[in-house]
């Protein structure tokens, strides 16, 4: 699948309609967001079922503001409209095979009951 490009018109709808996207932020100066980038492409034409995306954060400075970027490139994976995993720096092919591996394979509803209890507990 064409990693497809977000900005504020359409991040929202991506996340909120999509049940795992896989975001890298990235800027076109960026040495090793450009190196990152042949590694996502081949990748996302590899595995079905995950939206992968890009934001540019030069050109899309809110949305990397939301999100505290502060490092790129930045991975960010949502399963169910929820950030599972962030990080910044540039993955090898095998280590980003291997966390979306690791991504799909979570138990969303026990991540779910994880979020409500820390809630509840916070609140209490």
């Amino acid at each position: 699948m064409a990693v497809i490009e977000l900005d504020r018109t359409n991040f929202e709808q991506t996340i909120q309609s999509s049940d795992f996207v896989v975001v890298d932020f990235w800027a076109p100066w960026c040495g090793p967001c450009r190196s990152f980038a042949p590694v996502y492409d081949k990748v996302s034409n590899d595995v079905d079922g995950v939206i992968f995306a890009k934001v540019n954060t030069e050109d899309n400075q809110d949305i990397a503001a939301h999100f505290q970027i502060r490092s790129i490139p930045t991975l960010m994976i949502f399963r169910d409209q929820i950030i599972i995993f962030s990080q910044a720096g540039a993955l090898p092919e095998g280590h980003l095979r291997d966390l979306l591996t690791k991504a799909k394979a979570l138990d969303m509803a026990e991540v779910k009951r994880q979020i409500e209890q820390d809630q509840d507990q916070g609140h209490a």
